[in-house]
């Protein structure tokens, strides 16, 4: 018996088809790992052109992708910015005493720790006023 015979005897119909049906489902792995690269790129902001030739290279081009792709999508770090922008403006609403450094309200018109004045009490209504406000903006009192 020769190798020839020998490899023929190996691959009956049934090998024949088991391989047929690999080679099908590895293509099809491929063809979709490509449309991945560029669909995600895209959505990380990447230029996904240059990622869907660098994915032709079978699986290693989609390896190096995901081993060097944004680490965020656009939506996401989108989403983290108007976070830390809402918690930057929630954090203005707060200030410190000028003498002892205690976190203090803006509507607060002497610190609760050290009893520093902080702001003017307008006469009228109340309000806390700014000390260079020369108007209340809450009752259009005029403010000495």
């Amino acid at each position: 018996m020769d190798l020839a015979e020998v490899f023929n005897m190996f691959l009956t119909p049934e090998v024949k088809k088991f391989i047929t049906a690999v080679v099908i489902v590895v293509g099809v792995l491929y063809l979709i790992s490509i449309v991945w690269v560029i669909r995600d790129s895209y959505l990380r902001g990447s230029n996904p052109i240059v990622w869907g030739v660098i994915s032709l290279v079978p699986f290693l081009g989609a390896f190096a992708y995901s081993m060097l792709r944004p680490p965020m999508l656009l939506s996401d770090r989108d989403e983290q910015d108007l976070d830390f922008t809402l918690k930057q403006r929630e954090l203005m609403k707060y200030g410190e005493c000028g003498k002892c450094g205690y976190p203090v309200e803006r509507e607060y018109l002497v610190c609760p720790k050290c009893g520093t004045q902080l702001k003017n009490e307008c006469k009228t209504c109340g309000h806390a006023l700014n000390p260079d406000w020369k108007i209340c903006p809450f009752c259009c009192t005029k403010v000495r």
